[in-house]
């Protein structure tokens, strides 16, 4: 074999990398309960996102527990029918009922009313999303976009518009429409990254 064997995966068939990806994202046994659970609750365009997915295949790959390291549990969904604050919190309650037994903090954010937020909170400008995958467009580094979401018919969909080779290559790195995400908060999410998976290579984003 060539190369480490935590990139066994770095240069694979996309196909091949998917499969990897799913089955070591679910060897996390809180991702597996939130997806199992995801069809039978209020969020449309329903997607488990970034961190517990990518965060959990690089724990996969190293030998580590699965939720090592893991801080939350990102889902999310798109309903631009209510985009008051009091909609979505209906939803977070919800969710939070339905998840009140998992040892885990999951955050649950209809990603229709991201842009009425974002700039008083980080003072960036972010225009309206389409629909819930087209956030991930706009997400810090390539290995971050990436969504696993239950098909009706069984198993799961994968999206990952910039595709898997950074994530299996442990490489992080900006993306160019990475929706106002700072210098700042760059540096800090990726210094925290490198403590926590010293194998990934950090590119800087100046």
């Amino acid at each position: 074999m060539n190369g480490p064997e935590h990139l066994r995966f770095a240069n694979a068939p996309p196909d091949i990398q998917q499969q990897a990806l799913v089955e070591l994202a679910l060897a996390n046994s809180v991702t597996a309960e939130i997806l199992r659970r995801l069809p039978a609750l209020p969020l449309p365009q329903g997607m488990l996102v970034s961190g517990c997915i990518y965060q959990s295949v690089w724990n996969g790959l190293l030998g580590h527990d699965p939720e090592r390291g893991i801080l939350d549990y990102d889902l999310v969904y798109f309903d631009n029918s209510d985009l008051s604050y009091e909609a979505e919190d209906v939803v977070i309650q919800a969710c939070a009922k339905a998840f009140a037994d998992l040892d885990a903090e999951i955050e649950v954010r209809n990603q229709a009313r991201v842009h009425v937020w974002f700039k008083q909170r980080f003072g960036l400008d972010y225009a309206p999303l389409r629909d819930a995958a087209e956030a991930l467009e706009r997400y810090m580094s390539p290995c971050n976009a990436v969504a696993i979401t239950p098909k009706p018919q069984g198993g799961f969909s994968v999206i990952a518009p910039f595709g898997f080779d950074d994530l299996f290559g442990f490489i992080v790195q900006p993306q160019p429409d990475r929706g106002g995400i700072s210098p700042e908060s760059y540096h800090k999410k990726t210094t925290r990254m490198k403590a926590m998976w010293p194998q990934i290579t950090v590119i800087p984003l100046d």
